[in-house]
């Protein structure tokens, strides 16, 4: 019996069909039911694999990212070290090994992670091993210089949908079937504003094109540019989605590594959306900072230096570590991977100079 989408049916009876986005918020983050609630998503026996789970090295590149930045700002001797959405913490364990080059910076590093999970916290304190402090939110955090990652956190933030017709653009929403008493979606019967679509491109799409708004994201990345405006720093961001904004319907669920319907059995599925660089940029620079950016993944990696460390791990080791090494470089890299649909877009302090990477 699935609680959570009894709830759901419950409200949607009660109250009317609901957006994509309180969807979304319940089904990831119902403080009882959400999926990330009570759950270990991450890894081989969980529902996917993210980039620091691949390979180590994408971990020891972000930390060396990190400490070029902190040298780049002058080498504060206090800042915090950010992480949004950090799993399991297998990126910052990765970053901080690699940061040991730089053991100023490491004592100067006040570890703060935005996560909502409990189950996840109890995963990053047994995995980091340093005094952590924990945060609901990004606007909890503290006012200091600041270097903060984010992998793969935008794209699980709930998106709304709205559909073109032939008399404008209205919200999908999601409500209940009368016949088989199952989730679905339904179009408002009220036009949005057109202004509510992201961009100009967007609002000439044809008759039946999805458009995706992130109010959550825009806003947080908002919040970042205002942060680092006012306190210095960068913030990496790494996640998939177009560098421009388009339509399309990029709403997807997955479990046990295979996509499933995203409305069928909430809270036991990830939901996630592509993350529109173009809108999240804007939303960075209004807050106030400069943006680097976006580049495929494949590229920024291989320009930070990805192809030498994976040489260096494979020198002398027998030959099934070398094998694992060379498929990670490939998935990592790969225009059919991950090298092409991910991208990687930087924030920073506009007294900053242009971030590590992003070289052309």
């Amino acid at each position: 019996m699935n609680e959570l989408l009894q709830h759901i049916q419950a409200m949607i009876r009660t109250q009317g069909p609901i957006s994509l986005a309180t969807y979304m918020g319940l089904a990831l983050g119902h403080p009882k039911h959400g999926y990330y609630q009570s759950r270990d998503p991450f890894g081989a026996a969980g529902d996917f694999i993210t980039a620091p789970e691949i390979s180590q090295m994408f971990g020891e590149l972000i930390g060396l990212w990190c400490v070029q930045r902190w040298h780049d700002m002058g080498s504060p001797r206090a800042f915090m070290l950010c992480e949004l959405g950090p799993g399991r913490g297998t990126l910052m364990v990765d970053a901080l090994r690699a940061a040991r080059i730089a053991p100023d910076f490491v004592n100067a590093a006040q570890l703060h992670l935005v996560e909502t999970s409990r189950a996840l916290r109890e995963c990053q304190q047994a995995s980091i091993r340093r005094i952590i402090t924990w945060h609901d939110t990004v606007a909890d955090l503290p006012a200091l210089p600041a270097l903060i990652i984010a992998n793969e956190f935008f794209d699980a933030l709930p998106i709304r949908q709205f559909q073109r017709t032939s008399n404008g653009w209205h919200e999908r929403m999601v409500t209940v079937d009368p016949v088989t008493e199952q989730l679905c979606f339904a179009l408002s019967p009220v036009p949005v504003r057109e202004d509510q679509i992201p961009s100009a491109a967007i609002r000439a799409a044809p008759e039946g094109a999805i458009a995706e708004t992130c109010p959550a994201g825009q806003g947080i990345a908002a919040s970042l540019g205002a942060h680092l405006a006012a306190h210095g720093g960068a913030a990496l961001i790494i996640d998939y989605g177009p560098a421009m904004s388009a339509p399309g319907d990029s709403f997807q669920a997955v479990r046990g590594h295979g996509y499933c319907d995203p409305l069928q059995n909430p809270g036991f599925a990830d939901l996630t959306a592509h993350v529109d660089f173009q809108c999240l940029a804007q939303a960075g620079r209004d807050g106030g900072c400069h943006t680097d950016g976006p580049l495929s993944q494949g590229q920024f990696l291989l320009q930070l230096g990805l192809g030498a460390r994976a040489g260096r791990l494979s020198q002398n080791a027998p030959p099934d570590e070398q094998e694992a090494v060379t498929s990670a470089f490939h998935r990592l890299t790969a225009p059919h991977e991950m090298g092409k649909l991910f991208k990687v877009m930087a924030l920073r302090h506009p007294d900053l100079s242009l971030s590590p990477g992003f070289e052309v």
